[in-house]
Formats: structure tokens, sequence, C-alpha cells
């Protein structure tokens, strides 16, 4: 099959393509487009367009950030092996092993199975990790094809949007911060807020754009005051302005707890000049127009971020009274802040610049360290859990005595400090000082301190257990199990066996005998531990957290018990059923006071259990709740525990209750009434209370007809907006 002459796709990138690379290479991504084009034919995206349109659209994002033409043949390339009968020894043949490598380096990746289990993910961003650590360019391709998937994301199902969404704002743009490729970094942000709370995205969307001209007026009025007095100094300067993220907006407003109002910082004043001479002197001519914020200026030039970012941040007080930040750096620091790591590429240089390649060996250099950390855990869900919880924390940056500077998440201690050196560091720490003055293992360090670990030369020391309660990068607690799980297997064992028995005993699971054995049996074999020595090590050591698997080793004990009663139990005599005024049947008993427990608040579809009390008829119980014995057998009078049932026609409404964890302030309640009201559920009782870590329960009593509305309520609370959480709980209010 032949491409169409003037064919509309390429004519996309095809002037880029002639500008930025010789004949000879524009000749090559003229053919991987042919390739692409005939091997796609046919094929079409969700939108019902012809599929060739989003490699080029991903070959034509690479070019706006200046990538070399093997990168753009590669993103042309990089569906064909996973989706087309094309295979990797093809791609070899025509363009050569570099652009072979990075199509398998995509490919492999495959796409995250968004339904899949946690370590599924895990795997997959392992893979991820090891083809960066080798050709960073598949991260930069794999970047931007999810970045044209999030802006095509509308015509897939909504559930899938949901979780690419989530995987995205987890996962990709903290990778794309740690590259420091800002714009890719952000738009991922709010494209992804966009389909996980779309309230609240409009919300600040229609407030940035009610309150555009009066911001646009102040913000023109500032850059031209700015601009008259840097010219008269400094040659060459450009003043321009800039509109905060709406995800940026989103974290102040919802996660800072802050009205709209009271986010000043929306627009920034940016001066870009020549030399970093020029950097400071115009820092000097800022704290001389305007009144500067204590505690407000960062120097990111004498101690640039670890993403090779590069700046000088001061907030002023203008004569309004309102406080703006301006940003000043120069055009190289400007292109590093625009396309970070992207911004020094050394294959399209070369291998010339020893400068940029330096940079690049640093950018990448927390690839490797979080590769090698997983590689002595042994468990790649470590990989997932440092970019969520390591890469999106605010950072402060210390130094060690020697100068180096190490960048750790607000809130990380001098534990943390000693495992960002080294393993060996932290393992053998046992004190520490900061500005040469004795700290107590618990500090939080501060930006600019120096600090020093005390290490102890004594054989066998180790960290304490204590330490994982402590820490607060997700790097540190790995390695801290790690030790753990290699040094005191023994000491482990004893420790999860004791966790453990102490979880069973909390959950009313009594095991013993044949029991306790097929209940190990299963739980080994889900955990992936050989026995159940090595099961009872995992927990010792922190590689597996009980209160995760708890509700899995509940549903295999009830289905051990219920097994074993079903042999046990004698063939039941069919007796006459009764329909209660509240819709329950009751075996062999007639005209019987029937009421729901409060304690659980049962509703038709959960699997419920009668009591009979002493003088009050049957009390109705849901089969899980917490007042119900595990085992009916071997409860006290297990006689008065009998079988009941709903009745099939049952069609009113119950009394249920929820429990809703919410972001404190905003509009929430307001949204929360309105879904209730729109599915038209009758409220009869609410209680707020407020949380130590600033978040809001609501609890609300509510009429609901069986299980599945209440589901149904549930899902449409979820999607209000600052709702993180709809449960389910036991008593009304």
């Amino acid at each position: 099959m032949n491409v169409p002459e003037g064919d509309q796709y390429y004519q996309e990138i095809e002037a880029a393509v002639k500008e930025n690379f010789s004949p000879e290479d524009a000749a090559l991504v003229k053919k991987a487009y042919d390739l692409a084009f005939q091997a796609h034919s046919g094929q079409k995206r969700k939108s019902g367009e012809d599929y060739i349109i989003h490699p080029v659209a991903v070959a034509k994002i690479l070019l706006g950030f200046g990538m070399d033409a093997q990168s753009v043949m590669a993103a042309l390339l990089h569906d064909v092996v996973e989706d087309t009968a094309v295979d990797s020894e093809e791609i070899k043949r025509e363009f050569g092993d570099a652009v072979a490598f990075l199509v398998e380096g995509v490919t492999k990746l495959g796409k995250v199975p968004l339904a899949s289990r946690e370590e599924q993910q895990a795997e997959n961003l392992r893979k991820l990790l090891l083809a960066m650590s080798e050709d960073i360019r598949v991260i930069i391709i794999k970047l931007a094809d999810r970045l044209h998937n999030m802006r095509t994301l509308k015509y897939v199902p909504e559930q899938k949007r949901r979780d690419t969404a989530r995987e995205t704002i987890a996962i990709y743009a903290p990778i794309a911060h740690r590259l420091g490729i800002r714009p890719v970094k952000e738009e991922l942000e709010d494209l992804a807020i966009s389909y996980l709370d779309p309230v609240a995205y409009e919300e600040i969307r229609r407030a940035i754009e009610e309150q555009a001209p009066q911001r646009k007026e102040f913000l023109d009025e500032i850059k031209a005051k700015i601009s008259a007095r840097v010219n008269e100094y400094v040659s060459h300067a450009r003043v321009e302005g800039r509109i905060k993220s709406v995800h940026g907006i989103y974290r102040k407003m919802y996660m800072g707890g802050k009205s709209f109002e009271e986010i000043y910082d929306i627009y920034a004043v940016r001066i870009i000049v020549d030399t970093v001479s020029d950097c400071y002197n115009c820092l000097g001519l800022m704290h001389d127009m305007f009144k500067p914020i204590q505690g407000r200026f960062k120097d990111y030039i004498s101690t640039p971020k670890p993403n090779m970012y590069q700046s000088l941040h001061t907030t002023l007080l203008g004569k309004e009274g309102i406080p703006f930040e301006v940003q000043i750096r120069t055009y190289e620091m400007h292109k590093t802040a625009e396309y970070g790591i992207a911004a020094h590429w050394k294959y399209k240089l070369g291998m010339k610049d020893a400068d940029s390649n330096r940079r690049i060996e640093k950018g990448i250099g927390w690839v490797r360290h979080l590769l090698e950390a997983q590689s002595e855990s042994g468990e790649v869900s470590d990989l997932v859990n440092t970019i969520k919880d390591d890469f999106v924390s605010d950072e402060v940056f210390v130094f060690t005595p020697k100068g180096d500077v190490i960048c750790l998440p607000v809130g990380a201690t001098v534990i943390d400090f000693a495992y960002s050196i080294h393993s060996a560091v932290g393992n053998k720490m046992v004190g520490a000082k900061v500005d040469k003055r004795i700290v107590p293992l618990d500090y939080k360090v501060k930006n600019g301190e120096i600090v020093e670990v005390i290490t102890s030369s004594q054989p066998g020391k180790g960290p304490s257990r204590d330490w994982l309660k402590i820490v607060a990068t997700n790097e540190a607690r790995t390695k801290i199990r790690t030790w753990f799980k290699k040094e005191r297997r023994e000491e482990n064992i004893i420790e999860g066996r004791q966790e453990f028995e102490r979880e069973l005993r909390r959950n009313n699971i009594n095991v013993s005998g044949e029991t306790e054995e097929q209940l190990m049996r299963v739980i080994c074999e889900k955990q992936k531990t050989a026995t159940p020595d090595d099961f009872f090590a995992a927990l010792g050591y922190g590689g597996i957290i009980l209160s995760k698997i708890i509700p899995m080793i509940k549903d295999e004990y009830n289905k051990i018990v219920n097994a074993a009663q079903k042999t046990a139990a004698p063939k039941l005599v069919k007796t006459p059923r009764t329909v209660s005024s509240e819709g329950i049947v009751v075996e062999g008993i007639d005209n019987c006071l029937i009421k729901l427990s409060r304690c659980c608040n049962p509703i038709p579809g959960d699997e419920i259990i009668g009591f009979i009390t002493r003088g009050h008829g049957i009390s109705v119980h849901k089969r899980d709740c917490p007042n119900v014995p595990s085992v009916i057998r071997t409860a006290p009078e297990p006689e008065r525990w009998i079988n009941v049932y709903w009745s099939e026609n049952e069609k009113r409404d119950f009394v249920a209750a929820l429990m809703l964890t919410c972001l404190a302030g905003g509009n929430t309640m307001n949204e929360i009434f309105s879904a209730l009201n729109s599915m038209h559920v009758a409220v009869s009782g609410i209680n707020t209370r407020a949380t130590k870590d600033g978040r809001t329960l609501v609890n609300l009593t509510l009429a609901a007809n069986s299980v599945e509305h209440l589901r149904s309520i549930m899902r449409g609370l979820k999607k209000c907006g600052g709702v993180l959480s709809v449960e389910r709980s036991g008593s009304d209010v």
C-alpha cells in the first residue's frame, strides 16, 4: 500500500522535520511514517479517527521538545510492534539498533492494565525504569504518548478514564516533574483533575476566567513597571507573565484549605536575562522597588533542584497590598525549566557537550538509585510507593559537611537524610548533628541546614524497628525493611507471628488444628511465600502489610468454617415461613416481633441472621456485623441464632448509615446535598466533625430500599468535589 501524495497527517510534522534534521535523517523519518501509515491502515482510535493520528501527534510533541530524529522515528513506530504484524527485527533492519531499542523499550512497558492489581502496575514501572536507565529517551517518548492519550481520553468509557487519570497523576506526572519537563507535568495534572474531580476543575477554571480581566490589568501594570526599571540596568532582559496551573490552584484550595481569593500567586512575573550576575542584579532591583515578604525567597541557582531547575524566586508586596511572585533566571535556565532533561539532549549534541552530558547523567541518577533500592528489597511495589510518596512532596534542600546538596521531601528526618546518602550510612547511624549541634533522630531537617551523620563501627550494628514509624520517605523505609529481611530472620518470624495472632484475636478469628493449616496454606499461596515462616518473616520486616490483607484472611477463614459447618450439619426439615412487617422471613416461627439491629442497619441484599432476645423478639443483624460470632456453633447459646431471610417482594425504604471523609472547607456540603436531592434520597440525620489531619467526617442517616440502591447512592456521593471516600457505617447518627 502506498502513502497518498501530500498526505494530510504527515504534513503536520513535515516542515518541522525538514527544519530540524539533515536531509538523510528527514528521509528516514518519512520512511518511518510510511511504514507506520501502512501498518496501522484500517485501524481506528476510540474517537473513530484513523489510528495514524496518534503516532503523528506523539512525534509532533517530541519535535516541540527539540528531540533527535531517532526519537521522532521511534514515536512514529512505537505502536507497530504491539498492535500490527511488524516485528522488532524489521524495525532494526530498516532503521537501526537505536530506533529498535527505543521502540522495544516503549513496547515492553505495554499499557498498564488499569484495572490490574498493584503488583502488575509495579512490574510495568520496573520495566520502564530499566529502559530509562539505558536510554532516557524511552521515558520522554512514553510521556509524549501518555500526554496525547490524556488529551483524547474523553472517548474512552468513564471508569477507564478515571483509572487512567489516577495512574497519570500518581506515576507519570511525578516522573515528568523529576525530569524537569514542566509543561508536560502541568498539563498531565490538569487533564487528570478534569476527569477525577470535574466539578472542582470547572469551578477553578470558571473563577480564573471571571477574574482574568482584573488580574491581567494588575499583572500588566506590574510587568510594565518592572520592565522599565530592569531595562535601565540590564541588557536583553525579557519580562513575561505566567498563570498557575489548575492543579496547582486545586492543591492549595482542596488540600491546603484555602479559598480562591486567598491564592495570590495564581499569576507571577518572570524575568529572563543573559547571565547569572544579571539575575542577582535584577533581584536587588526587585527588592528596591517592592517590599519582599520574609521567608519567601529561594535561591535555586546556587542550589539547583534535582531535576536541574534553576531560578531565583521571591514574593513581593505591591502597593495595592497584593503579594505576587517574581522568578528570575537566564535564557539557558529558562530552556531547562521548560524542557528539563530534554533541553540537554546529548544525542542531539553528538556527545560533544560535556556539561550537558554531566547534567543528563545527574538528572537520571535517581533512576539507578531507585532500581538499586528495589533490587536490594526485592519488592517491586516499592517503586510505585516511592514515586507516589516521595516525588510529589514539597522539597527541602540540605547539605552534607562537604557541601553536597541533598533534596528531601518536607517532613524528612535526619534518618531519611542518612539513607539518602547510602544504605550503609543509614544502617550504621547512631546519631546526627545539624549545624554542628546534636539533634534527636526524629529531628525534621530544614532548608539550608548542614547535616552530619554519626555512625558506629561496631559489628552487627543496625537500625531500630521504631525508625519505621519515624522516617518520612519510602526510600528509607524500604532500606530499613531490607536490612531486617536479610539480618534478622528469626526475630522477624517471632515479630510477624505475634502481630498475626494479635490481629486474628482483634477480628474474632479463632483458628487451631486443621482450620489453621488450611488457612495458612491459602494465605501463603496468595502472598507467594513458600512456608508460614516465610510469611511471618515478611510480616516482621514489613514486606507484607497485614492491614491490607486482613479482609482476604477473613474471607478465606469464613469459607473454611462455612464448608466445615455444611459437612457437619444435619439435614434441615422444611418449616413454614412467615413474612414479618419488617420484610423478614423467619423459619419455623410465626407472629414474632422482629426488629432490625441498629448496630449494623441491615437492608435488603445484605446476608442476615436472627438472634432470639429475652423478651424483645428477634433482632436481625448483618452476617458480618461485629456482634455476630464468626463461628455460630462455638458461640455461647448457639441455639439462639436462627436463619432469617429477606422477603423477595420487599420494596419499601430502610434506614442506612454512611460515613463520608471530605476535604475541609470549599463547597463540599452543598454538593453533597445537591447530589442527594438529585437522586431523590431522603435524609433523616446528619452529623459532622473535624479530624486532627484537617479533614471532615460526615455521618449520614438516609433511606435506601436495597444494597444495590445504597451502592448507587454511594457512587453518586463519590463524584462530589471534596469527597475523598464514602463508606457504609454501622449505626445511625
